[in-house]
């Protein structure tokens, strides 16, 4: 699977849901000079019913000229200076207000808070997985903010010593943050490699420790995105960032020992397009350098046994083709959107082929497991003795095994999981010669699940459920699965998670949650702070909108360029069937969304503000027009293949018909609180402060927008400390119950 960063955890008319939305603040390019702006109102009117006055930014008129000659004008342009005087003053405020306007929520959010905390597990142990010579584990302890990774050695059984690698508390002891970056343990298992980012900014500096001796080696190596280690365990691959773009675009060899200014550049990828990664084969003989765009894929790899070795290509790139590679043996096993036959169909959900490790190329490759309309491949896993095939179907992952080499569908099977809704995914499984396959489970009632699974029997072993304190019950409550009708007549799936018995009678408050960018598939998991809002009556759904993967590949193409609007349409579709269907009361729905889904939240209240009681946008990416014209922000150029390059007159149009930010316009909003950090690399803090201050500015309801920023050491997920989080996700849940009208008893 590819590990690319996201805005990861968005018209002016709408035949489909019978609105019309101001246009976009746009000009056609004319001689007369910009109208002086209005003076901004908005903080007299929030002041006047719901308490202290919201703060007032400043305008300042700053004009774009966009292609086919129109200007786009914006006020609140100021806010990226980061690190002045003005912005820090008006971002403190904004918090404070925040602050003040919740005050009234502080009981409901400790009492929040402390039924999070009654269901954490505050001591625990990860099931070890065997690795080499050791087992591999973290653990967590009762007060600590972090994980603890350990080991211990095979050979001494339960009495072995365990061995601490890193105990990231005590780097936590002098940093505010400590985020743990790529991780890798040379062959021998005597080096391990990890990054570290202390600020939220996703900066990691590679260091590296002797696990012989417990002491640090004195490298440090700034901006390293990922890490792997050379057969002879002292050579190393890492991957930098650029200062500017954070486009992780080089690939270097580094000695232990020796400095890193003298490490041998090995790739530098000149297309702003695409980003490198690094990582070791689970065979250990092949290191293999992914370069990917959103949607090209080019593999080439290096002998581990060889590393000062030439890089082979597998296949060179083609614009649209993606391809995937696992090693075993003396051949590759490939995940690829290519054609089966020259000149034929390209498949749109993959398909796996096999290629003689000495001849990689296109044309040694031969079909193995054929494309199917209705099955996306995602991946797949070699071992000695099966594969594994990563499969979604029906908005639901499966893994499927094949025993032996000899690939074929006919002699497959899937494994058979207790439920219809869960989520599914490949655990540690670090070694070639495995005979058992590590899966991991959950479900939105079940929690986090250890199974083993031996393909020769087909038994399924649970190795360790996670334990939910304070009582929890899953008998209590129920998953379904509806369904939608999107305006071109799609079904578009919404998974819904209620107490036991809940009635359709349209009485119940909903929240609401939504993704839908990058193919990524929302996979529905368990969380023990959910229950804190099923226990009061509410009903959790999640809208399985087009742009996400949920459906297969297919269901991404159909929600990004100029398709994306279905996203948007999806979701208000999603939302107004569970108040057909009697699911939601129609005037008790919170929405919430976060980063792509922050753009999700605020595309859609620009379109129907007033289906919603209340929005929740974390880190959003709203101001998505004057972004994607920054070449040099963090994913703005690696993203022009999801979202559109404004420059281009066609992609201009269409990304003006959804931006959040430009279509703002002057009609009642519902409240909404927007969370960010000052720090996020992905979604920069001025575009949730810009559309906090000019939704403000322009609605004309009373109701409060809300904005909470952390402006210390925070990152695009928030703090990082797991007692840290409780207490944000607490702030969250209080204002959402708050804004459902549940009462407490």
């Amino acid at each position: 699977m590819s590990l690319r960063s996201l805005r990861l955890p968005l018209l002016s008319t709408l035949i489909s849901v019978g609105c019309v939305s101001a246009p976009p603040q746009v000009e056609p390019p004319a001689p007369a000079a910009m109208a002086t702006p209005t003076p901004d109102k908005a903080g007299a009117a929030e002041a006047g019913l719901t308490g202290p006055a919201a703060p007032v930014a400043r305008k300042e008129p700053h004009v774009v000229e966009l292609a086919n000659g129109l200007k786009l004008v914006d006020e609140y342009h100021w806010m990226r200076r980061k690190d002045a005087p003005d912005v820090l003053d008006h971002l403190r405020a904004e918090d404070a207000y925040a602050e003040a306007m919740t005050a009234h929520l502080a009981p409901l959010r400790e009492k929040l808070h402390e039924e999070m905390l009654g269901r954490l597990v505050e001591t625990d142990v990860d099931v070890p997985y065997k690795d080499g010579d050791y087992l591999y584990y973290s653990r967590v302890e009762k007060g600590k903010q972090y994980p603890i990774h350990c080991r211990k050695a095979v050979k001494g059984g339960e009495a072995a010593n365990e061995e601490i690698l890193l105990d990231l508390n005590e780097i936590g002891k002098r940093e505010k943050f400590v985020g743990l970056g790529p991780k890798s343990v040379s062959n021998d298992g005597s080096v391990l490699a990890y990054g570290i980012d202390t600020t939220g900014f996703r900066q990691f500096v590679l260091r590296f420790k002797d696990l012989r001796t417990g002491k640090e080696l004195p490298e440090r190596i700034e901006r390293v995105t990922s890490v792997a280690f050379a057969k002879d365990g002292r050579t190393v691959f890492y991957t930098v960032e650029d200062p500017t773009t954070k486009r992780s675009h080089r690939l270097y060899r580094h000695r232990l020992g020796e400095e890193p200014a003298k490490d041998a550049l090995v790739h530098d990828e000149k297309d702003e397009r695409f980003r490198v990664h690094v990582h070791r084969s689970r065979s250990r003989e092949i290191v293999f350098v992914n370069i990917e765009s959103r949607i090209t894929s080019e593999v080439r790899f290096v002998r581990a046994d060889r590393p000062e070795g030439p890089l082979v290509t597998v296949e060179p790139r083609e614009q649209g083709h993606e391809y995937s590679v696992e090693h075993r043996g003396k051949e590759l096993l490939i995940t690829t959107n290519s054609a089966a036959t020259a000149g034929g169909a390209k498949p749109v959900n993959f398909r796996l082929v096999s290629a003689p490790l000495d001849r990689p190329g296109r044309a040694s490759w031969k079909e193995v497991v054929p494309h199917r309309p209705g099955v996306m491949l995602e991946g797949a896993d070699a071992f000695q003795g099966f594969t594994v095939l990563v499969e979604r179907e029906d908005g639901v992952r499966h893994l499927r095994f094949m025993q032996g080499k000899q690939l074929s569908l006919d002699a497959s099977h899937r494994v058979v999981l207790p439920e219809a809704v869960y989520s599914v995914w490949p655990g540690a499984n670090p070694e070639l010669g495995a005979t058992s396959y590590r899966i991991g489970y959950e479900s939105p009632i079940t929690p986090e699940t250890v199974y083993e699974y031996d393909p020769a029997k087909r038994s399924l072993t649970l190795r360790k459920r996670l334990e939910v304190p304070g009582g929890y019950d899953a008998s209590r409550y129920e998953v379904r699965r509806v369904f939608a009708t999107a305006k071109d007549g799609t079904k578009v799936p919404i998974s819904v998670v209620a107490r036991k018995g809940a009635a359709p009678d349209r009485k119940n408050p909903v929240h609401l949650y939504g993704y839908g960018s990058y193919g990524h598939s929302i996979n529905m998991g368990f969380s023990s702070a959910r229950i804190s809002l099923l226990d009061r009556g509410v009903v959790s759904a999640t809208a399985h909108v087009r742009g996400g993967g949920e459906m297969g590949k297919r269901w991404h193409e159909d929600g990004r360029m100029q398709k994306k609007m279905n996203t948007f349409t999806d979701f208000v579709a999603a939302a107004e069937a569970l108040v057909a269907e009697g699911w939601a009361d129609p005037r008790r729905i919170v929405i919430q969304g976060a980063s792509a889904g922050g753009l999700l939240m605020g595309a859609v209240v620009n379109l129907r503000p007033d289906l919603f009681a209340g929005v929740v946008a974390e880190v959003p990416f709203v101001d998505v027009i004057h972004t994607m014209l920054d070449e040099s922000l963090p994913l703005t150029v690696e993203e022009f293949e999801e979202w559109g390059n404004p420059k281009k007159p066609d992609e201009l149009a269409m990304m003006l018909q959804y931006s959040p930010y430009d279509n703002i316009a002057p009609k009642a909003y519902p409240p909404v609180l927007v969370r960010t950090s000052y720090s996020d690399s992905q979604v920069m803090y001025w575009e949730p402060a810009k559309y906090v201050a000019k939704l403000r500015a322009t609605k004309t309801d009373q109701n409060p927008v809300l904005l909470r920023i952390h402006l210390g050491a925070a990152g695009h997920g928030g703090l990082s400390g797991r007692y840290d989080k409780l207490r944000d996700t607490a702030f969250t849940y209080a204002w959402m119950l708050d804004r459902l009208g549940v009462k407490e008893p």
